[in-house]
């Protein structure tokens, strides 16, 4: 999956169908047309020489 960072904008192109399928996952998790879209909060740190990991937990606003 590639991310790209614009200012306070970011993107978010799966490179396969899986990805893409998780992608639709997670929108469709954060996405609510009819009441409150949700947020992504991170969790811990992200410390790629320690891990390459980046942990998220999604919260209702």
């Amino acid at each position: 999956m590639k991310i790209k960072v614009d200012k306070n904008i970011v993107e978010f192109v799966p490179e396969n169908t899986l990805e893409t399928a998780d992608l639709e996952k997670l929108w469709n998790t954060i996405v609510d047309c009819v009441k409150f879209n949700k947020k992504l909060v991170p969790i811990g740190e992200f410390v790629p020489q320690r891990s390459n990991l980046a942990r998220f937990t999604i919260e209702d606003k």
